[in-house]
């Protein structure tokens, strides 16, 4: 990737920009060029604005993963959830931060993004969203900005080793 279309697309690392359907008012993450609800998707042509997700919500639903996918295995047991934002889409992230125990639904998270992984030998880091959360229970702030911490609050050995 280029210098320039890096910093081009910087507005939309560490964000959850999704599109607004100026139509029907129906939010969408990711972003999409027309609305699949409206009667006349045709209507939502060119309709379509950008939209912040502030990275708020409730977890709808979730499962403890014991036997990760590839490039997971240190993070062991981890909590893969559904998100349903205060927005409307409904998000799938790993809730970090508290033991996979810990996890209800109905319990208010909030996005944060954090390291991923590493790749190669020029160290190019990879960040995704994750959830974290919150400290009241009830409105949580905005996506905080990455940390270095991979995998974080996963799995003790995790937290030891961070």
């Amino acid at each position: 990737m280029s210098i320039a279309r890096f910093w081009r697309e910087t507005p939309r690392r560490y964000n959850l920009g999704g599109s607004k359907c100026t139509v029907c008012g129906t939010v969408y993450f990711p972003p999409r060029p027309v609305c699949p609800v409206c009667p006349q998707h045709r209507r939502s042509i060119e309709k379509m604005v950008p939209s912040q997700l502030s990275g708020r919500g409730e977890v709808l639903s979730y499962t403890i993963v014991h036997e990760a996918a590839e490039g997971f295995e240190m993070q062991v047991p981890y909590v893969l959830a559904l998100v349903k934002t205060d927005e409307g889409p409904v998000l799938t992230g790993q809730v970090v931060d508290l033991e996979p125990a810990a996890v209800r639904i109905g319990m208010r998270v909030h996005a944060t993004f954090r390291k991923l992984r590493e790749e190669g030998a020029a160290g190019v880091i990879h960040y995704g969203y994750k959830f974290a959360p919150t400290d009241d229970g009830e409105r949580a702030p905005g996506p905080e900005p990455p940390t270095e911490k991979v995998g974080a609050g996963t799995a003790p050995a995790d937290r030891a080793r961070a």
